[in-house]
């Protein structure tokens, strides 16, 4: 009997080739499938960091998320004229099925500050709470998620202008002339 007209080597032949198709299209979809969200393991950076247009300075801040399978660790730097020294935040909580997230640091007078935020549905955004602008204007801030550490820094935007306060009417008794006696 001749070995290439059998019908078993024929059957082992098709489900091998099935197989490997099937291998190669899983393989295939794998690979140009992007990770959604945020990764269970790794480093993230999300940075504002910018360049004030007036003075040359480094303006912003920057939050590197490591994750570990033991916990997450945060280090968390900051502008004030310049960019700070690498804080590493204690209490890090992250919730990766809303995307809420917070941590402490302890600032130059050792006090204790959490810092809380949010990251977008893709991972790619960070959105911190807090005063922005000078602490004048409620005003969240937005980090993108690093991927070229090459690039150079944008522009800072400036603040927007902070709206006048309304000047206190003067009541219309002490507006008026005073009679002379």
């Amino acid at each position: 009997m001749n070995s290439y007209t059998s019908p078993r080597l024929a059957a082992m032949l098709a489900a091998l080739l099935l197989l490997a198709s099937a291998t190669g299209a899983a393989f295939a979809a794998v690979k140009g499938k992007k990770p959604v969200g945020l990764e269970r393991y790794g480093v993230a950076v999300y940075s504002d960091l910018c360049l004030q247009k007036d003075s040359g300075e480094i303006g912003g801040q920057r939050v590197t998320l490591h994750r570990f399978a033991e916990a997450d660790s945060v280090i968390y730097e900051f502008t004030a004229g310049a960019l700070s020294w690498p804080i590493v935040a204690n209490d890090v909580n992250l919730d990766t099925a809303t995307g809420a997230f917070d941590f402490t640091i302890a600032g130059a007078d050792n006090e204790e500050r959490t810092i809380v935020g949010k990251f977008s549905k893709d991972g790619q955004t960070l959105t911190l709470e807090g005063d922005y602008c000078g602490g004048n204007v409620r005003m969240p801030m937005k980090l993108s998620r690093v991927r070229d550490f090459g690039r150079p820094l944008k522009n800072c935007t400036p603040c927007p202008p902070m709206p006048e306060a309304p000047a206190e009417a003067v009541p219309a008794e002490e507006s008026a002339p005073v009679p002379a006696a």
